[in-house]
């Protein structure tokens, strides 16, 4: 009789907790109501194939142009293993298939591959690890490094110093024509320098200023703002408008107090038409608001239990007048939100973990164009580059959206 009681109890108590989740998945649902929103669609056949048996690698940067030509940064095949699986030492060759892509593709808004540059040279430096691309105001393109060197780095005449890292950007005319190297190579981390950088993950512009905004990044832990012209470095802050610290803050932990300074990397620094910054504090999962001169306006803390590699990862506006809307990648839980600007709220998301159009592989950079269309990359083993139209402002009946796949 007791089992029996037991029993039954059990099975009452499985039953109202089947209820209450029940009732707070409703409760969720019913307290998110539909909303007017941009509305996107994947091209699944964008771009088209590459020539050459050219493949990408870690993709890593992403940026359009006066005419909407987007512009990609990889990293082709950085290890050993990468190349020899790939059969790039080997002589003879072990089959036709594949070659890494120079560095920086471009595309036209059909898809076609347009023009591929970039490299080591004679005349200027090259990152170690290259990271970001950006196109400024007269098409010209600019990229940053997140590099590291070690002793094996030293040794193959890649890097002067172990230790020290990819500390200064690269400015190139719109076919690939050196124009500018900014910063001393060479340079340890410091976030109070005003001659070298540490790291830098993104490039962005205020254009009516001529300054150039870097999200200062891998190595330093602070936004930086250049002369576009001379390259000399005219402010810079840390989190909350602080003076940065190369401190060492540790692992994030959502449920300690926010601190006081960025984590690395520092993924983005994006000016706004209004006066505002926004900085992706990505492993902080936080973005940060600043006004122009560094003051701190406001943050909000985006999906904040995650860890690792954090879920702010970069941010692009829509190209009206008012940039109403900024998309965020979160290239961890694999989503991009849409939100509104201002108010910081997340209006709806979309997308998923996976290979397939429509989903990412941690979806790493993310770019506008003037028809609204969105472009983004992918690191780590994503290595691609996806377009996803824009549908215009419409009813979004779900937060979350899931794969925007085309509509019959």
């Amino acid at each position: 009789m007791t089992r029996k009681r037991n029993l039954v109890f059990g099975v009452t108590l499985a039953a109202a907790f089947l209820a209450l989740a029940a009732g707070q998945a409703a409760l969720r649902a019913s307290s998110w109501k539909a909303v007017d929103a941009p509305m996107f669609e994947v091209d699944p056949m964008w771009p088209k194939p590459l020539p050459n048996h050219w493949i990408l690698g870690s993709t890593i940067g992403v940026g359009v142009d006066s005419k909407d030509h987007v512009f990609i940064i990889h990293r082709g095949f950085p290890t050993l293993t990468a190349r020899t699986e790939a059969g790039l030492d080997t002589k003879p060759p072990t089959g036709e298939c594949c070659a890494a892509a120079p560095p920086i593709l471009e595309f036209d808004p059909e898809g076609n591959l347009v023009k591929a540059w970039g490299g080591p040279e004679a005349g200027h430096d090259w990152p170690v690890s290259n990271h970001g691309i950006s196109i400024d105001h007269k098409d010209n393109v600019w990229i940053g490094g997140n590099g590291t060197c070690n002793d094996s780095l030293v040794k193959a005449g890649v890097c002067k110093t172990a230790g020290s890292g990819d500390s200064y950007v690269l400015k190139f005319t719109h076919d690939g024509k050196f124009l500018m190297q900014i910063g001393e190579a060479n340079q340890r981390a410091n976030s109070n320098s005003m001659t070298s950088f540490g790291r830098v993950a993104k490039i962005s512009f205020d254009v009516p200023a001529n300054e150039a905004y870097l999200a200062d990044g891998y190595g330093n832990k602070r936004v930086a703002v250049l002369d576009m012209d001379n390259g000399k470095i005219k402010r810079f802050w840390g989190a909350y408008g602080n003076v940065p610290k190369d401190t060492n803050m540790g692992p994030y932990n959502p449920d300690a107090p926010l601190i006081q300074q960025f984590r690395n990397p520092v993924h983005c620094a994006e000016p706004t038409n209004d006066g505002l910054v926004y900085v992706c504090d990505r492993p902080n999962d936080r973005i940060q608001v600043f006004q122009k001169d560094g003051k701190f306006v406001k943050e909000v803390r985006i999906a904040p239990a995650t860890r690792g590699d954090g879920s702010v990862w970069d941010i692009a506006f829509s190209r009206d007048p008012q940039q109403k809307y900024m998309y965020l990648a979160d290239g961890k839980n694999e989503h991009i939100y849409v939100m509104d600007r201002q108010s910081l709220e997340i209006l709806t998301q979309f997308g998923d973990g996976g290979r397939q159009p429509g989903q990412w592989f941690a979806v790493h950079s993310i770019a506008t164009d003037s028809k609204g269309n969105i472009y983004t990359t992918e690191t780590y083993e994503g290595k691609r580059v996806q377009k996803f139209v824009y549908k215009g402002i419409g009813p979004v009946t779900k937060k979350e959206q899931g794969v925007v796949w085309p509509k019959k």
